[in-house]
């Protein structure tokens, strides 16, 4: 489903109208682009393309080289509280994540999907549910930035993606990532094209540290 900039709160005209004129139509349609093709079209401004960023993160998404936020790093509080911004996209859908995972288009996505399901379960110990179109997530917390954008997420999750595959709550720590294997990062997530690319031994250790340190973020 496409998402129109209008329904983004914050996101002047100028911002939508350069977006659209360089083939950018909606929200979507900003996934995986870069960061800073992205500011360098006139009338894109940061703290617009932060707040598109921010929404493409709370369904799975997001743009390339996004930097880390500035400010405003978030409150977190454990458990679900059903508050969120209005144009808050990532709550709980009510999906069964097995039967979404059953259901991906690409058997070897669905393959990935059901290997992370059994490593997260191990980690976790907790069932996974379905945060947004895409998402599966394991606990839950709400975050609240000084902005006043809030919302319910969970600790640690993945997105098994057509492209990529997405890691959430992951540590960006290089401890971590310089035994992973092949992979990228991103504001919020980390990206691996398979499971087979990277140290499964090392993953778990960074699902268990993200799991345990929800409070950090990512």
């Amino acid at each position: 489903m496409a998402t129109p900039y209008e329904d983004i709160r914050g996101v002047g005209r100028p911002a939508r109208d350069a977006l659209a004129r360089a083939g950018y139509p909606d929200l979507e349609s900003l996934d995986g682009q870069d960061w800073a093709k992205m500011l360098g079209l006139h009338g894109v401004g940061k703290r617009g393309l932060e707040r598109l960023q921010d929404a493409l993160v709370e369904r799975g998404l997001g743009m390339s080289n996004a930097p880390a936020k500035e400010e405003r790093a978030a409150q977190f509080t454990e458990g679900h509280t059903g508050v969120n911004t209005d144009d808050y996209a990532g709550g709980l859908s009510g999906e069964d994540p097995v039967a979404y995972v059953d259901g991906l288009d690409m058997p070897r996505r669905v393959t990935h999907g059901r290997q992370l399901l059994e490593i997260f379960h191990r980690v976790t110990g907790a069932e996974p549910r379905m945060w947004g179109p895409s998402m599966i997530g394991y606990g839950a917390v709400h975050y609240r930035y000084a902005s006043g954008r809030e919302g319910d997420t969970f600790r640690v999750g993945f997105s098994p993606r057509t492209a990529k595959i997405s890691l959430y709550g992951l540590p960006h720590d290089e401890r971590f990532l310089s035994r992973l294997g092949k992979h990228t990062t991103g504001a919020s997530c980390l990206y691996i094209n398979k499971p087979e690319d990277v140290d499964l031994e090392v993953l778990e250790e960074m699902i268990r540290h993200g799991w345990e340190n929800w409070d950090e973020g990512c």
